[in-house]
């Protein structure tokens, strides 16, 4: 948290209240829309878990509290006009106090998906797959046969890449990554090694990779 937001430069409404956009700050999803007062956003901020004021209760509550679905937040943003929160967290749970992942389930309209859904429903898919084997799907089929296997068939999509890459073949490039992706996707479940995992990795590498580029400018 880089703490920009203080309370002198947050407008809430005549009530005492902001609105808190929250989001799954691995997927990109959003989860709900809530309000926080004063009180709320403090707490939020000591805490680093969602905190918020109940309009109907008229009192303060800690997302998760009771249910055990808590939202560890990560970073928390203002928009340009300082009267909406940005809350980006690592949900624990369902959001949605009905079971659901998101409090923004009842579809209105669709043109096409997000495009950030289908990474993560994918490896939903995987995961349930892995702890609720149907026979005949792929899938199970992978986990059935184990670590092998599923190499075998990482080595061999990684091989078509490379096929299609030297044909200049975009779509056929576009199709094998796509099957790498998902076998990839496969032995990371295997390995329990997650998207969040991928991420950190990553993101350790920027900042040390910063952190050298600084280093050289001052030794220039």
């Amino acid at each position: 948290m880089r703490g920009e937001i203080s309370m002198d430069n947050t407008s809430f409404n005549q009530d005492g209240l902001i609105p808190a956009i929250v989001q799954d700050a691995d997927t990109g999803e959003v989860l709900t829309l809530a309000y926080m007062n004063q009180e709320a956003l403090a707490k939020t901020l000591a805490t680093k878990e969602a905190w918020f004021f109940s309009r109907k209760r008229q009192e303060l509550w800690n997302k998760g509290a009771t249910s055990g679905n808590r939202q560890m937040v990560q970073q928390v943003s203002m928009d340009c006009d300082h009267d909406a929160l940005l809350l980006q967290v690592k949900p624990l749970g369902p959001a949605c106090h009905k079971g659901k992942g998101t409090c923004f389930h009842n579809l209105i309209y669709q043109n096409d998906e997000a495009m950030f859904t289908m990474l993560p429903q994918l490896i939903e898919k995987i995961k349930h797959r892995r702890t609720n084997p149907v026979e005949g799907a792929y899938t199970t089929y992978l986990f059935n046969e184990g670590m092998d296997k599923i190499l075998k068939k990482v080595g061999e999509e990684t091989s078509e890449v490379i096929i299609g890459a030297k044909n200049n073949d975009k779509a056929e490039v576009t199709w094998e990554i796509a099957d790498l992706t998902y076998h990839t996707l496969v032995l990371m479940e295997l390995l329990n090694v997650s998207i969040s995992d991928i991420h950190n990795e990553l993101q350790k590498r920027h900042i040390m990779k910063e952190k050298s580029e600084e280093n050289d400018e001052v030794l220039e």
